[in-house]
């Protein structure tokens, strides 16, 4: 079966109200909103949009209601590019809402969020034909026991998983974790799984034989990644003006999974991915700061990273 799409997506999709101020104020203070607005959010949903921003054809499986903020949701989703017809409705069904407050002066954020109303997709209402449709099945740590089916489901029909998994603790992450492919987790977090504190000793931990790729992303510092049981290398991050760090995890995540859906090294991947994180750092908001290919490629012609001192 040839595939209808590059990546299909299983997590967690938000609404996020990203409030802009001076500095993130102290505790019993005051301080003036410079800016706002409603942006769709959301660990998988932000990463779908930055892969479909980079030419990938997306998709995504979530459950839904017929709320205000799962319509907003989806035709958000859907003016980017993503195909939302695999999204299954309940009525009771919301994405996550969240409470941004941007620091302009840092670049970074500070989130409050509620997943009251978010249903993550049972094994039972996952379609085996779905997941055979796609190039890279991208799982966040929401997705839980669904999460953990539809990756055994891409296993069994050779479609490698990408994950993002910012909870090791989250249902079914243990089960989930050993199953991944490439597997991209923040420093913070993988500090927490292997109790190392040096991310070169966190990817050893965490790469095998059989894992494609491990990665531990570190912000300003860059990242470190091995792929199966080869040696640990470094990337440096590329250094930007940051004004909004809202959703550059996300955004590394979508652009890797699009790499290597289009079937580039993990070099590649990285280097692709790291840029596209860098560009979006540089632009507010969480999804309209994404950059397009051609912004990337034009990125990665003139710059270069540089390790941090």
């Amino acid at each position: 079966m040839s595939a209808q799409w590059d990546i299909l997506g299983l997590g967690v999709v938000a609404v996020d109200d990203l409030l802009y101020v001076e500095r993130f104020p102290r505790p019993n203070t005051k301080t003036p909103i410079q800016g706002q607005e409603r942006q769709g959010g959301g660990l998988t949903g932000t990463a779908l949009v930055a892969a479909a921003r980079l030419g990938a054809r997306t998709a995504y499986l979530a459950i839904l209601g017929d709320d205000a903020l799962s319509r907003f949701t989806l035709e958000a989703l859907e003016r980017e590019g993503v195909d939302c017809s695999p999204v299954l409705r309940h009525p009771d069904a919301r994405p996550v809402y969240a409470v941004v407050i941007v620091d302009r002066t840092s670049g970074e954020r500070t989130i409050f969020y509620t997943t009251a109303g978010y249903m993550p997709v049972p094994p039972e209402r996952i379609d085996a034909q779905l997941i055979r449709r796609c190039r890279v099945l991208f799982v966040d740590y929401t997705a839980g026991e669904g999460g953990l089916h539809a990756t055994l489901l891409a296993h069994r029909y050779g479609i490698p998983v990408v994950a993002d998994i910012e909870q090791e603790r989250a249902p079914a992450m243990a089960e989930l974790i050993p199953q991944v492919d490439h597997l991209i987790v923040d420093v913070e977090t993988a500090a927490r799984i292997t109790g190392e504190t040096q991310p070169q000793r966190m990817v050893r931990a965490l790469a095998r034989p059989e894992r494609a790729c491990c990665v531990v992303t570190a912000g300003e510092k860059g990242c470190w990644y091995a792929e199966r049981d080869a040696a640990v290398q470094h990337f440096p991050a590329y250094r930007v003006e940051v004004v909004d760090t809202t959703g550059c995890g996300d955004v590394f995540h979508g652009a890797y999974a699009a790499c290597i859906a289009r079937g580039a090294s993990v070099a590649r991947a990285i280097q692709v991915a790291s840029a596209t994180a860098a560009l979006k750092a540089t632009r507010p908001g969480g999804r309209s700061g994404i950059p397009t290919w051609p912004a990337v490629e034009a990125f990665l012609n003139s710059a270069v990273p540089v390790p941090r001192e």
